[in-house]
């Protein structure tokens, strides 16, 4: 049982790891139709990303690995429950890596216009997927035997589409910060005013989502059986509060590092408040569910 919690520990710890380091690349992708507004402005947006993206998606695939080899029959049902999800995220994924490897090698505007909406594209509905993907962990799908039952429409309730509103919202933040660090004059001060804005929005949304999720989840009950647990959310809070004086100083770096924290703290609130469930059943959760 020991060994089960070190690598429940170990499962929840790269997710984390991969959500903090893809999530500005993500958040940077998302932003460029607005942020960029020319030649040059984009090729500022793949270079504050070019050298680290693929380097930073390698912890999805250590994430899915230690699934496969800690928790196979996890690894199994969620692979089959999600499939369909799955697959558009790896296409998303596939479609953001052959714009960023290609784009230098169009040599027509409208290629590289293309490039630039599958980079979009592939960027945000990947935030999105992976949000809406979480949040139906957080709430349980309907499983019977290891068997999904319903259709994709049953993982698009309301409360998995506000957990994939507010990834993309947390990833663009993240994103804004990073590109504020890593360009400067005109970009530097269009990724500052983005991510003062995009504060609110995340406060907002992440308020709204911790009340639906003690209205539509069992998360909170091990923070109530354990009230030390609380520190964990309380260290999310801390540290997207953090971040608006940081950037009000224009102290981005630190804002980053306050984001990144506020980002590994809510995942693990949520695999925390998940245990000892990895796969939550909403039909007889006792019997159905994958823990």
């Amino acid at each position: 049982m020991t060994l089960a919690i070190v690598w429940f520990f170990i499962w929840a710890l790269l997710w984390a790891i991969y959500f903090m380091t893809d999530g500005f690349d993500l958040g940077i992708g998302s932003l460029m139709p607005f942020l960029a507004k020319d030649e040059t402005e984009r090729r500022l947006l793949y270079n504050a990303t070019g050298p680290l993206w693929d380097g930073n998606e390698v912890w999805l695939l250590t994430a899915g690995g230690v699934t496969f080899a800690a928790f196979p029959k996890t690894y199994a049902v969620m692979f089959s429950a999600f499939h369909e999800a799955l697959t558009l995220l790896v296409l998303a994924l596939i479609v953001r890596g052959v714009s960023f490897e290609f784009r230098n090698k169009v040599a027509t505007a409208a290629g590289r216009k293309l490039c630039d909406l599958c980079q979009f594209l592939g960027s945000a509905l990947a935030a999105i997927l992976l949000g809406v993907a979480f949040a139906n962990l957080f709430r349980g799908i309907p499983l019977v035997d290891g068997v999904r039952q319903g259709t994709l429409l049953t993982l698009l309730n309301p409360y998995a589409l506000a957990g994939g509103v507010l990834f993309l919202a947390v990833f663009l933040l993240h994103g804004a910060l990073w590109l504020a660090i890593r360009t400067k004059d005109r970009m530097h001060e269009k990724a500052a005013r983005a991510a003062g804005a995009l504060w609110y929005v995340v406060t907002i949304l992440a308020v709204a989502f911790l009340v639906y999720t003690a209205i539509e989840t069992p998360l909170w009950t091990n923070y109530l059986k354990t009230p030390v647990l609380f520190v964990v959310p309380a260290l999310a809070v801390a540290a997207l509060v953090a971040v608006k004086p940081a950037i009000a100083k224009k102290r981005f770096g630190r804002a980053w590092i306050a984001s990144a924290v506020m980002i590994v703290s809510v995942t693990f609130f949520g695999v925390i408040g998940l245990y000892p469930n990895m796969l939550l059943s909403t039909i007889e959760p006792a019997t159905n569910s994958i823990t």
